[in-house]
């Protein structure tokens, strides 16, 4: 556990957990001295995570869940409350990203990308919200990106259910701001994450297309969208709601 512990007692679910920026999200948050449920769909991946988790003096509870299944997330919601006694933070982290141009985007990319992208946001986000309504306290964070402010070339459905989990996240803000929940989104730039690390090994001359287009001149490190996730959910944060907090090397300033 690191010097600045700000969420001991804390009780957090993290979607999407197993990999990359979810990963990086559950490792900051316990690090800040949060109890975790981790949920994602592959099982060996989350129990490398706990057993990296588990070290720094808090509890990491694996849930193999199929976020766009709601049966599926109705009992991870179960599971974790029951394990945790409460959950006080809930980080919407569970994505995936397809590139096709627009005229040749596959109905089903279309319907898979708004499933995982922004209809399991909605899903967990409703089985989770009862309990912080009931304790007048929580704090969602959902993992949007870049794209939720821009349009992008071979990306309509990707940059569609971005839109949409800003749109979420602004409806939830304000419609629970007196509890208080806070609901805010974080979108990252382009990431080092084994998601984008499979595209470059397939197109080297995309790393660097990246790294261009960051006016910082590099790829983000999961790390950093973790930090501003624990930010966040920490009370320094305590009068911020309804935001969608950029960590992008400068990308969306141009």
């Amino acid at each position: 556990m690191g010097a600045d512990a700000v969420l001991v007692g804390k009780q957090a679910l993290v979607t999407g957990a197993g990999r990359g920026i979810g990963r990086a999200c559950a490792l900051a948050l316990a690090a800040a001295g949060a109890n975790l449920a981790i949920a994602a769909r592959s099982r060996p991946e989350l129990d490398a995570l706990a057993a990296e988790i588990e070290p720094l003096g808090v509890r990491a509870l694996p849930v193999t869940c199929d976020v766009t299944d709601r049966a599926q997330v109705e009992r991870m919601a179960a599971k974790a409350l029951e394990a945790l006694g409460t959950l006080d933070i809930l980080v919407n982290n569970a994505g995936s990203a397809k590139s096709q141009p627009f005229l040749n985007h596959p109905d089903e990319i279309w319907h898979q990308m708004l499933a995982v992208n922004m209809t399991s946001t909605y899903y967990v986000t409703k089985a989770i919200v009862p309990e912080m309504v009931r304790r007048h306290s929580g704090r969602i964070i959902n993992i949007a990106s870049t794209a939720a402010h821009v349009g992008a070339r071979y990306v309509a459905a990707y940059t569609a259910s971005k839109h949409g989990v800003l749109g979420l996240t602004r409806t939830a803000a304000v419609e629970y701001a007196r509890i208080p929940i806070r609901v805010n989104a974080v979108c990252p730039g382009v990431t080092q994450t084994p998601m984008v690390e499979q595209g470059v090994a397939k197109r080297p001359s995309m790393r660097q297309t990246f790294e261009k287009i960051h006016p910082m001149g590099r790829l983000g490190r999961a790390e950093e969208i973790g930090e501003a996730v624990a930010w966040l959910s920490s009370d320094a944060a305590s009068f911020v709601t309804g935001i969608a907090l950029p960590v992008d090397g400068g990308f969306t300033a141009i």
